[in-house]
């Protein structure tokens, strides 16, 4: 029997609602040679039985089912399972276009590429966003390793990527990946996808990025972790995933730029964990990134995804600012320490000191910064973030992380 073309692997756990969904789009390819494999992580719910009904009805299905791991433990597993000579990702709440793989299949062979990329949309409450790669073309090994790898965390700009971290927007090489994946430690469960990404790309010899958005990425309210439970924990796993990137993209870029890269993308996570606000065990706040904001200020917070979200019930412990409002475009019933998300057009310049934009990536900060100045919203008072170099490195130092920017347990 003539082994598929493509495997398509769905780790699956605790997503009963949006399973079929995923399935049936799946299932609905234009592109047919390929087989789809579904990796049941001992779900608790119906998503078992989903997966064996399916498996009945479609001879391309192959349904694994293993005690939980995490999602690189059923990762690892679909991989050991794919016959395919490439392979593709996909989160069991997510769907994709009819020609997802028809068009990765395409890029991939015209061009031998071990890597595609391509754009995405993001489905929220009902609104979906088109995100296109700003960075597109076919590059060999040198043009990978001179233009890519240097700026591939960190381009110049807090903080963007130039290839993005996801694993479900991209085709991989099955050979390739197979080199690459069971070095990444289970451990390793915050970052995931970065650490497969990024690995691989530095083993990688031709990549294709495309602009064409083939994958609905499915931001759920449920998804989103509100605070930091344990923060000792969550530097430890932070460091795990720094420590990693370091050791297999060391060989491939000069040690200062992987440094600053690491720096800035340990910050930016650290940043988006927390709330922005660092603060002790008596919950007092002694790192502040948001740059002339002091305490007790009249605080706006936009933006309701997973950076408001943190801002707010980390500044609900700490009462660090006084938040006034709460804003968003995607206005949706949420509430985050007594805030309910408001709509645009329901703040004055005179009832607030500060405007924070949640948000760590640059190009997004900008849009929505212009669209709050058609609302006449003072500019100056639309917060910038802390990106000092130096004082990142103190904060982190602080922190205990080491120079290989790992993070030891007491």
């Amino acid at each position: 029997m003539t082994p598929p073309l493509v495997s398509v692997i769905v780790p699956i756990y605790r997503i009963e609602d949006y399973l079929p969904k995923c399935i049936e789009s799946l299932l609905n390819q234009s592109f047919s040679n390929f087989e789809l494999i579904l990796v049941d992580d001992g779900s608790p719910d119906n998503c078992p039985t989903i997966c064996d009904k399916y498996a009945q009805k479609d001879t391309r299905i192959k349904v694994v089912h293993k005690e939980n791991g995490g999602l690189l433990s059923a990762r690892k597993t679909g991989l050991t399972n794919a016959k395919g000579k490439y392979v593709s990702y996909v989160d069991g709440d997510d769907w994709v276009d009819k020609y997802y793989l028809d068009v990765l299949f395409k890029l991939a062979e015209v061009n031998s590429s071990d890597l595609v990329v391509t754009g995405h949309f993001r489905e929220f409450d009902g609104k979906i966003e088109t995100i296109k790669p700003h960075y597109t073309g076919i590059f060999d090994e040198a043009e990978i390793q001179s233009s890519i790898l240097p700026k591939i965390i960190y381009n110049g700009r807090f903080c963007e990527h130039e290839v993005s971290t996801y694993v479900w927007n991209k085709l991989f090489r099955r050979d390739l990946l197979m080199e690459v994946l069971f070095d990444v430690p289970n451990e390793i469960i915050m970052g995931e996808d970065a650490a497969i990404t990024y690995a691989y790309l530095a083993r990688s010899k031709k990549l294709t990025i495309s602009k064409i958005p083939l994958y609905y990425y499915r931001q759920r309210h449920d998804s989103i972790v509100k605070s930091i439970e344990n923060p000792t924990m969550e530097y430890y796993r932070l460091g795990l995933l720094m420590n990693f990137l370091k050791k297999k993209l060391g060989p491939v870029l000069q040690e200062n730029n992987l440094n600053r890269q690491l720096l800035y993308y340990l910050y930016s996570q650290i940043l988006v964990r927390s709330g922005g606000m660092i603060y002790d065990d008596s919950e007092k706040v002694f790192f502040n990134p948001f740059l002339n904001v002091e305490q007790n200020s009249k605080v706006v917070v936009y933006s309701s995804g997973s950076f408001g979200q943190h801002i707010l019930s980390t500044n609900a412990k700490t009462k660090f600012f006084q938040i006034i409002k709460w804003i968003d475009v995607d206005y949706h019933e949420l509430k985050v320490g007594g805030n309910f998300v408001k709509p645009l057009s329901s703040i004055d310049n005179e009832e607030f000191d500060f405007l924070i934009i949640a948000t760590i990536n640059p190009s997004s900060y900008e849009s929505i910064k212009s669209e709050l100045a058609l609302m006449n919203i003072d500019e100056k008072k639309i917060v910038k973030i802390n990106t000092d170099e130096d004082q990142i490195k103190e904060l982190l130092v602080y922190l205990g992380f080491n120079d290989d920017f790992g993070y030891h347990l007491n």
